[in-house]
């Protein structure tokens, strides 16, 4: 990485510190999703460095990269560690596969680095939808012949399209059913569901019917009431997470948690993807997850924000290289606080 030289690195440090200040309490509902696909990074131990100065407790990784999980020992961060998505039929279809995954990427790290949870998966589509659960449950039982099941929960992360009628949230039902096996299979285990939640994509695809102002947080827009169940909505975020609390209701798994493992909004390169609208959709999360939502009032709700870094090399339109904090030299692309 080009860094910054000379006395410019103590005043860069100290901006950022400023901007990003958290509290303990913030720090342990909000995570930030660490992305590596770029090639002006900062080093992994950098990174790792970079979260415990800004006091941020929890970190999703898309895979177990090794450096990454390295310089994570002792770091106390606690992680959502990936599995690739062209890994899981192989997953599926052989528990001495999951056993091996077990003893390479999880064995030689954990307690050191702190797991929580293992994703099988990531917004899995089409046919491989149907080796998510088989992974998941041969992954629980290598981590359960490991001795490891007590601390590890295995779930996978999915997009809010795995749910139909999504509104008003109260309709809201999973369209798929493997979904519903895999919120039984969770519910059994204690596990929470990983759901990647963008209100950035859901106002974007229908701006004539969605407010902005509703879709990031900002005050002036009209609450919305489910005439289902008459809670009422003051953003978009809690609506559709709700949409998934009511889907794992009508699966019979009322009592499995929704993580939001990853949520953001683009400060460049499309439609309403501006510093502006960045910063007040992300400091509108990181401010109100504490609260829960209208179907969870208080339950303070476990948020991934996407992402640490602007990655350079990520495929698709330009808003995909555009959803981070911090660029490369890890200077903020907008003030923000952690609470």
């Amino acid at each position: 990485m080009q860094g910054i030289h000379g006395a410019a690195p103590l005043l860069a440090f100290a901006l950022l510190f400023a901007v990003f200040c958290s509290a303990p309490m913030g720090a342990q509902s909000i995570g930030v999703c660490y992305g590596l696909v770029g090639n002006d990074l900062p080093p992994a131990a950098a990174v790792v460095q970079l979260y415990k100065s800004l006091r941020i407790n929890t970190m999703r990784i898309y895979a177990p990269d090794h450096h990454v999980l390295h310089a994570l020992r002792g770091s106390r961060i606690g992680i959502i560690l990936g599995v690739a998505n062209e890994d899981l039929p192989g997953l599926a279809a052989s528990a001495r596969t999951a056993a091996s995954w077990v003893q390479s990427n999880v064995r030689p790290f954990y307690p050191a680095v702190n797991i929580r949870y293992i994703a099988a998966g990531n917004e899995v589509q089409g046919g491989a939808t149907q080796s998510i659960l088989p992974a998941m449950r041969n992954l629980q039982a290598a981590l359960a012949a490991a001795g490891l099941a007590a601390g590890i929960k295995v779930s996978t992360c999915v997009r809010l399209d795995v749910i139909s009628n999504s509104f008003p949230p109260s309709a809201g039902v999973f369209a798929h059913p493997y979904m519903a096996d895999i919120a039984r299979f969770l519910a059994a285990g204690g596990a929470p569901l990983l759901v990647n939640v963008y209100p950035y994509f859901a106002y974007r695809g229908d701006p004539g019917n969605i407010n902005l102002n509703y879709a990031t947080f900002r005050p002036g827009a009209s609450p919305v009431r489910d005439a289902g169940n008459g809670l009422v909505y003051t953003n978009l975020f809690d609506a559709m997470v709700d949409a998934v609390v009511a889907a794992l209701e009508k699966a019979g798994a009322a009592g499995v948690r929704v993580v939001v493992s990853e949520s953001g909004w683009p400060s460049a390169g499309g439609f309403a993807a501006s510093v502006e609208n960045a910063r007040a959709y992300n400091q509108g999360v990181i401010d109100h997850v504490l609260r829960g939502t209208p179907k969870r009032p208080g339950a303070a709700l476990e948020t991934y924000m996407f992402a640490m870094f602007n990655e350079n090399q990520k495929p698709g339109e330009p808003t995909e290289r555009n959803f981070g904090l911090l660029y490369p030299n890890k200077s903020p692309v907008y003030p923000i606080t952690f609470r």
